[in-house]
């Protein structure tokens, strides 16, 4: 286990690592796609749609994040036990930060002050602090079982952890760094997002075929909102109204509505086992990874139509571009 007042600069050189340079065009855009199954990164020139490169980047690198500032992209290698950091326009490797347990998903709080790792082998969050150049443990919570995904309110003063395989949600409060509340919420609880005006968790049941709406002040569950089996990730369209929900199994996505708490729409005929999703700037097309299909996909949100697949490397999954539609 690290040590709790153990720094870990990320800044830290790379050095002789094997990671591999990456050669895009100078004015390339890049879509980023991590390979889960594979230990790899492909780009993507996201204008012309053609694959520039695929290199190695660690074990099992499945979620990413831009640091605040927009100036790196972080990469998660689960069972590498570190962070690498990537230049978040052309994909180039930047630095990687070692020595960190199991980040499976990774966030910021809003106010960009904390850091939090789910380690979904280790039963464990991790919280760490962060000043816009290095991250610092603050706090290792262990808990069972299977942490999975994060959200957070918008003042930053609790995060939301689903527990994927003990079917529950937890709350911890971030200045103190100790768990406020657990609750039941479903079967393989996966994606959580709160609601804008602070009142609602939705959490999406990877293991049935609903939404859970939970008032989080109350800890109850006052209503599910059929979307599709293995319900699984969101993404917001950018209106500040609806969101995105990838269906794993169903091999579809949803439209939700967060003011009626309805769902309003579905896209189908997609790949199987979509995921992960990035939206244009513009939010006329919604870049898809999917997870079974070794594939990412392009949908024209007007018309509710995949118009486009690109092959990439088994089991994708985290998907991201700099010039994107606003993430709430």
């Amino acid at each position: 286990m690290l040590a709790l007042r153990r720094v870990v600069s990320g800044f830290a050189a790379i050095g002789t690592l094997a990671l591999g340079m990456v050669a895009a065009p100078a004015l390339a855009e890049v879509v980023v796609v991590l390979n889960s199954g594979d230990a790899t990164v492909t780009l993507i020139d996201k204008d012309t749609q053609k694959v520039l490169e695929t290199f190695p980047v660690g074990k099992e690198p499945h979620h990413l994040i831009a640091t605040p500032d927009d100036k790196s992209l972080i990469v998660a290698n689960a069972v590498g036990n570190d962070l690498v950091f990537l230049d978040p326009v052309t994909g180039k490797v930047q630095q990687r930060v070692p020595n960190v347990d199991d980040p499976y998903q990774i966030g910021f709080s809003p106010d960009q002050k904390w850091f939090l790792t789910t380690g979904n082998r280790l039963d464990r969050v991790d919280v760490y602090r962060w000043d816009g150049k290095a991250l610092k443990i603050a706090k290792q919570l262990p808990l069972a079982k299977t942490p999975s995904h994060i959200a957070f309110t918008a003042d930053s003063r609790v995060a939301f952890v689903t527990l994927q395989d003990s079917n529950e949600v937890v709350a911890i409060d971030l200045p103190t760094q100790t768990v406020m509340w657990r609750m039941n919420a479903g079967s393989a609880p996966a994606g959580v997002w709160v609601t804008p005006d602070q009142k609602y968790l939705l959490v999406g049941m990877t293991g049935a075929d609903y939404v859970a709406v939970i008032d989080w002040h109350t800890r109850t569950v006052v209503k599910q909102i059929q979307t599709g089996k293995g319900a699984h990730n969101f993404r917001a369209v950018g209106d500040k109204r609806h969101l995105f929900l990838s269906n794993r199994v169903s091999g579809t996505i949803s439209i939700v509505d967060q003011q009626t708490l309805t769902k309003v729409g579905d896209i189908t005929g997609l790949p199987a086992g979509p995921d992960d999703m990035e939206l244009t700037a513009d939010g006329k097309t919604l870049w898809v990874s999917f997870r079974w299909a070794r594939a990412v996909g392009l949908i024209d949100v007007a018309s509710r139509k995949l118009v486009k697949t690109i092959r990439v490397g088994r089991s994708p999954h985290g998907i991201y571009f700099r010039t994107r539609a606003p993430l709430y």
